[in-house]
């Protein structure tokens, strides 16, 4: 009760916050102070800095045709600029007024995609320019079109006439200002990171004094210092973040080398520490595993990323200060969440998965988590979000971590996680010829009084995965047979493999071209239940799970193993089939 009550308070303090921070932007965006953005404007860009974001011709053309395919929604502008036209969906206009799509038009390199990127660039500044509301100047956004300006000057500068020029000069200036002084204003995360990272783009792109450069360097590195943990994760503990920062930190260590700067200590630092970390988040296939608001992985942007990665070597095997733990053997990769929630105002697109993982064999996953559906219909994510679509146990069919669903909060902060595992300690066990660990949370003492531990172990050259999942009471106590000790603990399949039985009906995970894994079980016979896969590049997809379900009161221990094997044929029986529950 103490901890809920603690949960409850933390985030009626977030909202008091948020409303307070929110009044503040109203104000600064008011009349009274826009005076304050206006100032001198600089005479050119210095500096074009590098973009590492994967660019396509083809959608240059598709622009210039009035179609806009912008965080996987197609829009059709029919002839009209599209700033002029409501779209009611969030994502895709955060992703218009971003203008990151300028990348398309430079990588055209045409007199004709230089000319449309100009005209609309020069629409935002007649439509949006002059007056500051709505998503077109939230910080967030603010923060990103400023990069993309600086970094796409040239084709929009491209056969610029001298009053375009100075307009976009001028307006580039203003929001620089405004970002500068809405920065510290902002809610926690990668938004306030990215924010002092445009400043930075920014004091060393235009013409501005030391102490401006200086000022943006010191706030950088302070930030890169609080959100960026000592083993290269990010506070929200996001595999995606870790992606998307570098994305913009390293083509800002190229600017700094570029004008003979010296980058802060605290910039080398932080993408030293997070290109290992990328490369341990992910797969043999190249895409990251599904964590905390990992969707679908686009493989050829890890790449470009990790195309800069100088380091040697295996990636690491342990990543304490993330919460995460990696099992890595004879080409099979094993990657757990080991740690608790992100702390509450980071938390927006974390998920309750405390010791779930997932388990990729080549370039072939076989038991993943759903991961989220990145450009889909928000009212999916609590179910992306929740345990049961995770690769461990729950407890009486609920959630490791609690959800906030209030209307009034939600307006405010989205829906952050507000309670969940405070203390997950976690052991490694590797030995010569394995590897491994144990850890354990308590996100179900407070409702249901017991723990749940899980011990995971690679060997045999990675040919079997061996694992233990416990229940127990913190004080060593049995556990009642009260009706609220159900245990379900699940192995979501991944849509591409088949999930047949052999002779000895045992669960066989099998795939085209790929190993072939046995289930086992020793004390729960498994059952194959329907689930989804959110996390498809083309969307969400039907899959299945396998589950052992039992009652703790009566079994507080069961074993599993999977076992890589080579089977002669396919096995005889037709595929196990479902009973529908997710």
């Amino acid at each position: 009760m103490a901890i809920a009550a603690g949960n409850t308070t933390r985030l009626w303090t977030l909202v008091a916050r948020e409303f307070w921070r929110k009044t503040r932007r109203r104000l600064r965006a008011g009349p009274l102070y826009r005076w304050r953005y206006s100032g001198r404007t600089p005479e050119r860009v210095l500096i074009a800095p590098p973009d590492l974001r994967l660019a396509d011709p083809q959608i240059a053309l598709e622009i210039y045709y009035g179609r806009y395919p912008l965080s996987g929604h197609l829009v059709e502008t029919g002839g009209k600029s599209p700033f002029q036209i409501d779209v009611p969906n969030p994502g895709w206009q955060k992703t218009l007024h971003g203008f990151r799509w300028l990348r398309h038009m430079r990588a055209a390199g045409t007199e004709l995609a230089a000319a449309n990127a100009r005209a609309l660039v020069s629409d935002w500044i007649a439509i949006h320019g002059s007056y500051i509301s709505g998503v077109a100047w939230e910080p967030g956004t603010t923060a990103k079109r400023v990069i993309a300006w600086l970094q796409h000057s040239s084709i929009v500068l491209q056969g610029a006439e001298f009053p375009f020029y100075r307009a976009f000069l001028k307006s580039l200036a203003v929001q620089i200002r405004y970002l500068r002084a809405m920065a510290r204003e902002m809610p926690d995360g990668k938004d306030r990171l990215r924010a002092r990272i445009a400043l930075a783009f920014a004091a060393l792109s235009l013409p501005a004094p030391a102490s401006a450069l200086r000022g943006a360097t010191r706030n950088l590195a302070e930030e890169l210092d609080r959100q960026i943990l000592p083993d290269g994760g990010h506070i929200s503990r996001n595999p995606m973040t870790v992606l998307e920062i570098l994305a913009d930190l390293l083509p800002l260590r190229q600017t700094y080398a570029n004008q003979a700067e010296t980058p802060p200590v605290a910039l080398i630092g932080a993408i030293d520490r997070m290109l290992p970390a990328l490369r341990f988040f992910r797969h043999q296939d190249g895409s990251l595993a599904r964590f905390n608001g990992m969707g679908a992985t686009i493989h050829d942007r890890i790449a470009s990323i990790l195309h800069h990665d100088d380091t040697a070597g295996a990636p690491l095997l342990h990543a304490p200060h993330s919460g995460y733990e990696r099992l890595s053997m004879g080409g099979v990769t094993v990657i757990a969440d080991t740690g608790p929630p992100p702390p509450v105002d980071v938390s927006n697109a974390a998920h309750a998965g405390c010791l779930a993982f997932e388990l990729s064999s080549g370039r072939q996953h076989y038991i993943v988590n759903a991961g989220i559906d990145t450009y889909g219909a928000a009212e999916f994510r609590p179910l992306a979000r929740a345990t049961a679509a995770h690769s461990t146990a729950t407890i009486n069919d609920t959630s490791s971590s609690r959800f906030n669903h209030s209307l009034r909060v939600n307006d405010l902060l989205g829906t952050p996680l507000i309670g969940g595992p405070q203390h997950v300690p976690c052991k490694r066990t590797d030995q010569r010829g394995s590897q491994g660990f144990i850890a354990r949370h308590d996100g179900y003492v407070a409702r249901f009084g017991f723990l749940h531990e899980r011990e995971l172990k690679l060997s045999t050259e990675g040919n079997v995965l061996a694992g233990r999942d416990r229940f127990l009471r913190p004080g060593g106590a049995s556990i009642r047979n009260n009706g609220r000790d159900f245990v379900t603990v699940r192995f979501h399949v991944h849509p591409d493999i088949n999930l047949l039985q052999d002779e000895h009906d045992r669960l066989v995970l099998a795939a085209d071209h790929a190993d072939t894994w046995v289930f086992t079980s020793t004390e729960v016979a498994p059952e194959v239940e329907e689930s989804i896969y959110f996390a498809g590049l083309g969307g969400p997809r039907r899959s299945r799970q396998i589950v052992l379900a039992f009652k703790a009161s009566e079994i507080s221990e069961v074993h599993w193993q999977l076992t890589r094997t080579i089977i002669a044929g396919r096995p005889e029986k037709a595929e196990a089939g479902g009973t529908g529950r997710h």
